[in-house]
């Protein structure tokens, strides 16, 4: 039987403080190869996204890999880096409550985790960060996840969708594409969430909450049913506000 309605969770810093992993990443490599290596790191990171549409942080180590002179230590340290990347202990950087919001939406409806990025590093943070259990395996990772919706009503159809993004511009996009159908929710944490110049490019999301942690006491239910005339206006004080 098609549920009433399907929840649609990004990862990165939606559930997961991907900021801080970034962080963490800048200095390691800072403090392994010097500032000016580091900044040639992110370079390629940088030139790989444009390209892909996607951070690829295994793939620009890849392309590091050849900026690296040295054959001895460094290519060493080099090595150790890629289990930094494959071993990071992503569980630590959930955000406060992100398995317990999890938990409280299966209560009304299966959870699926929605993710832009690669095929390998991806769900290896998904899987470490213990998101991959915790909605039992339903996971899609897409290069670009706004144009693949027609696909994810048809693996995981229901009469409504509530989607949970820190991007404005991919909530609007997925807007434009399921009309009322669909909930936008968006946690206004991380980078993306706190750039006001070019969020202002998007019309505002349905619900706005200030970290993912809220969702957990909030009946949802009283957002779907009024989904189909929303307020755009909701904040941490009045969330739970038919």
């Amino acid at each position: 039987m098609t549920p009433d309605r399907v929840f649609l969770l990004d990862v990165d810093n939606t559930l997961v403080d991907n900021d801080r992993f970034v962080a963490d990443l800048r200095r390691h490599l800072e403090h392994g190869f010097g500032t000016a290596s580091a900044a040639r790191y992110w370079a390629a990171f940088e030139a790989l996204r444009a390209e892909l549409g996607y951070a690829d942080y295994l793939g620009a180590l890849q392309r590091y890999r050849a900026d690296i002179e040295d054959g001895g230590l460094q290519a060493q340290r080099l090595l150790r880096l890629s289990n930094f990347l494959i071993d990071y202990p992503f569980a630590d950087c959930l955000y406060p409550g992100a398995l317990d919001v999890i938990a409280h939406l299966a209560r009304y409806g299966p959870t699926v985790i929605l993710s832009d990025g690669d095929v390998v590093f991806q769900p290896r943070k998904i899987q470490r960060s213990g998101l991959w259990d915790a909605v039992d395996g339903r996971v899609l990772i897409d290069v670009h996840k706004e144009q693949q919706l027609a696909a994810v009503q048809e693996q995981y159809p229901a009469r409504r969708y509530v989607i949970i993004d820190d991007k404005l511009r991919l909530l609007a996009a997925i807007k434009q594409f399921w009309g009322e159908r669909v909930v936008t929710v968006f946690p206004r944490q991380g980078h993306y969430a706190l750039d006001s110049a070019a969020n202002a490019a998007y019309p505002p999301a349905d619900r706005s909450i200030e970290h993912i942690g809220e969702l957990k006491s909030i009946d949802i239910t009283r957002w779907l049913d009024v989904a189909y005339a929303p307020t755009h206006d909701v904040t941490s004080k009045t969330q739970d506000t038919p």
